[in-house]
């Protein structure tokens, strides 16, 4: 693999996927805009890649080794709710194909909010935890469901070329030196502490980075899906508590202890070699520069 093309380019996510991939790889870096100043050592494209004629003729033209998908509305209540949802099936649908078209691996970003529980109207406790990728999934939202319908896509993608395509599910990604974590854990009350719809858990964004270049690096066959999640969740509290104080019980079949995450990193440990490499009780303060554009 000697070149990587990747979407998304200018998000939190892409940025530190671009800077991570420019270390090792030639970077062609996509967004709808590109940069007013541009690092050297990265090519920028612009593209909306919600019209298939740029986003095919981008990545058979740029002729990559690898995509990385990056580029979505990242959450609900950004935009209505049938933009978010076609806006990220559509762009998901146009560069995965494309990646078809060309028989190169191809790595995505779907949310762990494609297990529904995020903004679900009534959050649920899981069928079982830790959660792993054969859990159940059926958000109720249009970002979640986006999420669930590009993975069709990707499975239908890996099966019609026999291109490898990886669905990476990340939780809260945070920057290091700019969690988010710290306030979050502050109105954490142990015995009040709501129904928090991903159950306190979060990822360094180097992490998710990290991952991304031992799915493309590693390899498998097909289609395949793994969450990106750190150990443990950011409350400093044991996690099954929190969430039997939340929801009022825990699933029958429990196998975590203390403030083990609630979501499994496993499979991608076991498959790709990948093991998370920061925590918040360090990175919240670090002072580490965020990657240039």
């Amino acid at each position: 693999m000697e070149s990587v093309l990747v979407t998304g380019a200018l998000g939190v996510v892409g940025r530190w996927t671009v800077d991570r991939l420019a270390k090792d790889y030639d970077v062609v870096a996509v967004d709808v805009e590109r940069p007013e100043d541009p690092r050297q050592d990265v090519e920028y494209r612009a593209a909306d890649l919600t019209e298939q004629g740029p986003a095919w003729e981008l990545v058979l033209a740029e002729d990559p080794d690898a995509v990385v998908h990056l580029a979505a509305i990242p959450t609900v209540g950004i935009r209505a709710g049938a933009e978010t949802f076609t806006n990220n099936v559509t762009a998901g649908y146009n560069v995965l194909t494309a990646a078809g078209e060309a028989g190169v691996p191809v790595a995505w970003a779907s949310s762990e909010c494609a297990y529904g529980e995020n903004f679900a109207e009534e959050p649920r406790v899981p069928e079982y935890l830790p959660i792993d990728t054969e859990h159940r999934t059926d958000p109720e939202d249009p970002y979640g469901t986006s999420k669930v319908a590009t993975e069709a896509v990707a499975q239908s993608v890996a099966r019609k070329y026999g291109i490898q395509v990886t669905t990476i599910r990340p939780t809260w990604v945070q920057e290091p030196g700019a969690y988010h974590t710290p306030d979050a854990r502050a109105e954490f009350d142990p015995d009040d502490p709501g129904r928090h719809g991903n159950y306190w858990s979060y990822v360094d964004v180097r992490d998710v980075a990290e991952l991304f270049v031992d799915a493309l690096e590693v390899g498998h066959d097909g289609h395949e899906i793994y969450n990106a999640v750190a150990d443990e969740n950011f409350i400093d509290y044991p996690t099954v508590d929190a969430i039997e104080a939340g929801f009022g019980t825990v699933p029958e079949r429990c196998a975590i202890e203390g403030d083990d995450c609630a979501y499994s990193n496993a499979k991608a440990g076991d498959e790709l070699g990948w093991e998370p490499q920061h925590s918040w009780r360090t990175a919240e303060n670090e002072t580490v520069p965020r990657p240039e554009l």
